[in-house]
């Protein structure tokens, strides 16, 4: 991809492996501090297709013992951004803009964010600002969704 982002080329150099991957999430934690909040880990990333995952520890637990809503929001965020760092291309800027979020089960486990979107945009045709939602579905480790984000981006030309 020609006009990738720093951020997706660090990741088509590193193994697709565990170590690649712990690796490339420390960095990205490194550049983004507050996402460390749940010790996030990228298992797959490619243009349209993030998929994050995040253990369930004491850190993140609301009054329930459950994963607390807003740390599950942070990990929505994580894949949205990274979705958009392997999609969006270098030409052009994003930032986040809205969430609306549904809150589906409660997650008592660790948890898998799954961004995709349906059809990678023409970005050529965005010459002015443009609204791009990226859903994310968050799964419990027994597949069911549990968090459902529709997260609003404004995408701009540089």
């Amino acid at each position: 991809m020609a006009n990738a982002t720093p951020t997706y080329r660090a990741w088509q150099k590193l193994p697709d492996n565990r170590l690649g991957h712990t690796l490339f999430s420390l960095a990205m934690v490194a550049r983004v501090p507050y996402f460390a909040t749940v010790l996030p880990n990228v298992i797959r990333l490619e243009p349209g297709r993030c998929e994050v995952t995040s253990p369930k520890w004491f850190g993140i637990h609301n009054h329930l013992g459950t994963f607390h809503a807003i740390a599950a929001c942070n990990l929505a965020e994580v894949a949205m951004g990274m979705l958009s760092e392997a999609t969006v291309p270098a030409t052009h800027r994003w930032i986040p803009k809205a969430m609306n979020v549904q809150y589906l089960a409660k997650a008592e486990t660790g948890l898998r964010a799954v961004a995709q979107l349906a059809q990678i945009p023409d970005f050529a045709t965005f010459a002015e600002g443009h609204e791009l939602v990226v859903p994310v579905s968050i799964y419990d480790k027994h597949g069911l969704e549990v968090v459902h984000a529709d997260i609003t981006t404004w995408v701009t030309p540089k």
